[in-house]
């Protein structure tokens, strides 16, 4: 008997998150573990599915392909696609399809954006076409020079585009020469890390955090401060009475990752007070300050830094696209040279030929152009997902809209354990993150941290109420049994 589409195939999201091919692989695969599939049932053929639901055969032949390469179907001269008979227990592979499957028909290496994924920009609306542009034109005025060795601080014209970036839209007056291009964010806080700490000096993170900072940190055998968060941003006095003495202090000041709080003037007075009178370092964490939604973006701490204590640290990764790899660090004068041999003594990997692809795209305008743009869509991306969530989970979830950022956390008034809620979400291809899973030491509740960048608007009602489907053996459960 051929299985019709019907709710098998419903709430495919169209633009941005997971290929189609791959979520229709997805919603036949569950359909097979879970029984409503069973061995022997014919599918619908590729001409018949594609028709129905408006879109390429291609696209249709690739899920059946990474279907039948797993083993879940095979193709019959007569019957068609059907459920491979050897299936006699579908029912029993259910546990084992909750979780994420990689295709073996995908190259190893090539990931794709899952729904409401964390720190990623709008992939979707990259200006490839521009990019390409800069691109060609960036080759045709390589010249012999280019094919020496670069300078380990980084090229020349991208340093002084970054610090007119920064004093035109982050208020940070720097020189050029302060500013030394990374290996993206870890790069630069590990090349930090590695100058400025030794094993078992004391160091303050903020609780909850982002926990590549924590993995470094630990790395670097510190020993880690936990300091905990309220709606003030890092509270600044718990951390002086843990540990005044502390070598330094890594912040995410502007929107603090994950809570998405701004550290108050106040805060941001008193912590740089401190590390002044402790000869300490405060590693300022600006990942996503260009995103803020209410008003202008706030200055950097670093703009409030006289004692030259403030190591401020960018990325191109959320305003570009993270596979450039490319970050920077302003550092205070007196560090600068020993930065730079560090760097120069281990080589910094960085790609010299991308780097003169950024400072073009800046220097001709094209990266204020895109932020401003980034900065709308994101506005009406979010907006149109949180009302998407709320009109598909009403009073049962709380939405906590920060001022800025890329993400939205939200909190289930049930006593559901947000690490199952994640887990159920990203069986169903969503890229949310528990938000107990960043806590140190102090308990910052339960909560799912999810990305909306890139869903579409249009999507948004569709993602919703796929992820209330997702969840809903959790939550629905905790909320009947209140």
């Amino acid at each position: 008997m051929m299985k019709r589409p019907n709710r098998l195939t419903a709430d495919l999201v169209r633009s941005g998150g997971m290929p189609l091919s791959r979520q229709l692989y997805e919603r036949f695969r569950r359909a097979i573990a879970s029984g409503q599939l069973r061995p022997g049932d014919r599918l619908p053929s590729i001409r018949v599915l594609a028709a129905e639901l408006a879109m390429a055969r291609g696209t249709v032949d690739a899920a059946y392909a990474m279907l039948a390469g797993e083993g879940y179907v095979v193709t019959r001269s007569q019957a068609g696609t059907i459920v491979s008979p050897e299936l006699r227990d579908a029912a029993a592979l259910d546990d084992d399809a909750m979780r994420p499957v990689r295709s073996s028909s995908r190259p190893s290496g090539r990931a794709e954006p899952l729904l409401l994924q964390m720190g990623l920009p709008a992939i979707d609306l990259f200006p490839r076409k521009l990019w390409t542009h800069v691109i060609a034109q960036e080759a045709r005025r390589s010249s012999a020079s280019d094919m020496m060795y670069p300078d380990p601080a980084g090229f020349e014209p991208l340093r002084q585009a970054i610090a007119a970036y920064l004093a035109s839209s982050r208020g940070i007056a720097c020189d050029w020469r302060q500013v030394l291009v990374t290996n993206g964010f870890q790069g630069g806080l590990d090349l930090a890390l590695r100058i400025l700490l030794r094993r078992g000096d004391r160091a303050w993170i903020e609780d909850p955090c982002f926990p590549p900072v924590r993995a470094a940190l630990e790395l670097a055998h510190a020993r880690l401060v936990a300091v905990p968060i309220d709606s003030d941003g890092m509270q600044v006095g718990e951390g002086i009475r843990q540990a005044r003495r502390a070598r330094l202090a890594v912040v995410t000041p502007s929107h603090q990752s994950p809570l998405g709080v701004s550290l108050s003037l106040p805060r941001r007075m008193e912590l740089l007070r401190w590390a002044n009178q402790a000869n300490a370092y405060v590693i300022e964490d600006d990942y996503d300050s260009e995103f803020r939604f209410v008003g202008r973006p706030l200055p950097a701490l670093k703009s409030l830094d006289r004692g030259q204590r403030v190591i401020y640290s960018g990325t191109f990764s959320k305003t570009l696209f993270p596979g450039l790899r490319l970050g920077y660090l302003v550092l205070p004068d007196c560090l600068l040279d020993n930065f730079i041999a560090v760097t120069a003594g281990h080589g910094s990997g960085l790609n010299p030929f991308a780097q003169r692809v950024v400072a073009g795209f800046m220097a001709e305008g094209h990266f204020a152009r895109h932020l401003k743009r980034m900065r709308k869509l994101y506005a009406a991306r979010r907006a149109a997902l949180a009302a998407a969530l709320t009109a598909e989970f009403g009073e049962r979830i709380g939405i906590e809209l920060q001022p800025g950022g890329m993400h939205l956390l939200l909190r289930f008034m049930s006593r559901a354990q947000d690490t199952k809620v994640a887990q159920l979400a990203r069986a169903d291809g969503f890229g949310a993150e528990p938000l107990s899973s960043r806590c140190v030491r102090n308990d910052c509740g339960q909560g799912l941290l999810v990305g909306f960048t890139n869903a579409a608007e249009a999507d948004a009602p569709a993602i919703a109420r796929r992820l209330r489907r997702a969840i809903e053996p959790v939550t629905e459960r905790r909320t009947r049994a209140d």
